[in-house]
C-alpha cells in the first residue's frame, strides 16, 4: 500500500477588491486544517490568489497585469511555502502566470514535502473568447488574457508516486488524461473556476455544470485508472457565481469524497496509489490492448470534417 492523504482545499469566492494577502491567510488556515487532519498533500483550485478576472473586459491588456505573478514564490505567498515545509506537505495550486519575457499563461504548480517546486503545467486548452462579446450573460475571456500552455502534460515523481497536473478547462477533453496515462500517472491534480450558469445558454445551470464536472473527472480516472482531485473556487465573486462541487475520484471512477458547500472546505481522503495497479494491468493495460494505428486524427486533426 503506498498510500497519501489528500487536501482538496476548496476555496470560496475571492472579490475584485480583495488583496492576495488575504487570501494567503485563507489559504494558510486551509494548510493548518489539513495538518490537523494528517493530510500529505494540499490541493488548491485554478486562479487561487485572485478572483476570476477573464470575466472583466480590460481594453488594455497590459492593465490585466496586475492580476498576474511575476516570480514564484514571491514576497506575497512565501508564507505558503514556508508553512507547507514546516508541515513536511507538498501543495498545488493555480495562479496567473507573466514570464520575464512577457509571456502570460494560466498556470498550476506542485511542491514536493519541503516547498521546492517539483513541477509546473501551463494550461492548454483555453475556454471563451479574446473579443468584448455583448450577446453573453457575462464574459470569459481567457483567450484575451492568457496564451496556450507551451509545456504538453507532463508528470513528475513526488511523494513515492507519479503526478500530473491541468487546469479547469483541461478536464473535459480525454486527451488531457490520456497523454498524462501514457506516462503511467498514478494521480492528477485539477484547480477550476467554473461558472454556474453557462454564458451562452441560460439554461444550463448549476446542476448541469455539476454533472459534467463529475462525469469529466469520473471518465478521466476510471479510463486512466488513476487518482484525480479537482478541486473548486466557488460562490459569488463580484455577482457572479461559481460551481463548487470540489471532489477526489478513484482509479475506479468513483467519487469517495465531495464538498458539500460553496466556501472555504476541506474534503480529505487517504488515497492508496497501488488500487490504480489493477487497472493498468487489465481492461486499461495500454500497451497490450491499444491500436495506434487507427488513432491518426486525434494528432492530424483539430475541427471536426463530417463525410461528403
Amino acid at each position: 500500500m503506498r498510500e497519501i492523504t489528500v487536501a482538496a482545499a476548496q476555496m470560496g469566492p475571492i472579490q475584485r477588491a480583495e488583496g492576495r494577502d488575504v487570501v494567503v491567510c485563507r489559504m494558510l488556515a486551509l494548510m493548518d486544517e489539513a495538518k490537523g487532519r494528517g493530510a500529505d498533500l494540499i490541493v488548491y483550485p485554478e486562479l487561487a490568489l485572485t478572483t476570476f478576472f477573464p470575466r472583466w473586459y480590460v481594453e488594455d491588456t497590459a492593465q490585466a497585469d496586475a492580476w498576474f505573478e511575476r516570480d514564484m514564490p514571491n514576497e506575497t505567498v512565501r508564507p505558503l511555502f514556508d508553512r507547507a515545509a514546516r508541515h513536511q506537505m507538498a501543495m498545488s495550486f493555480g495562479y496567473a502566470e507573466l514570464t520575464p519575457d512577457g509571456h502570460h499563461f494560466n498556470t498550476a504548480i506542485l511542491t514536493d514535502g519541503s516547498g521546492k517546486i517539483v513541477g509546473k503545467y501551463r494550461k492548454v486548452h483555453l475556454p471563451g473568447h479574446a473579443e468584448l462579446d455583448p450577446r453573453r450573460a457575462f464574459q470569459h475571456l481567457e483567450k484575451r488574457y492568457f496564451e496556450p500552455g507551451n509545456l504538453g502534460f507532463p508528470v513528475w515523481r513526488n511523494l513515492g508516486g507519479i503526478f500530473g497536473l491541468a487546469v479547469c478547462n483541461d478536464r473535459r477533453w480525454p486527451e488531457t488524461y490520456r497523454v498524462m496515462g501514457l506516462q503511467g500517472v498514478e494521480m492528477i491534480l485539477i484547480g477550476y473556476n467554473t461558472p454556474a450558469v453557462n454564458a451562452e445558454k441560460s439554461e444550463e445551470g448549476p446542476e448541469k455544470r455539476l454533472f459534467h464536472n463529475r462525469l469529466s473527472v469520473q471518465a478521466g480516472a476510471y479510463q486512466n485508472s488513476c487518482w484525480v482531485v479537482a478541486v473548486a473556487k466557488a460562490g459569488v465573486e463580484d455577482g457572479f457565481p461559481l460551481i463548487g462541487g470540489s471532489l477526489i475520484v478513484n482509479p475506479d471512477g468513483e467519487i469517495v469524497a465531495e464538498a458539500t458547500t460553496e466556501g472555504d472546505e476541506l474534503v480529505v481522503h487517504a488515497c492508496d496509489l497501488d488500487a490504480t495497479l489493477f487497472g493498468k494491468k487489465t481492461i486499461f493495460d495500454f500497451a497490450r490492448h491499444r491500436r495506434i494505428e487507427h488513432y491518426g486524427l486525434i494528432a492530424s486533426r483539430t475541427g471536426a470534417i463530417p463525410p461528403p
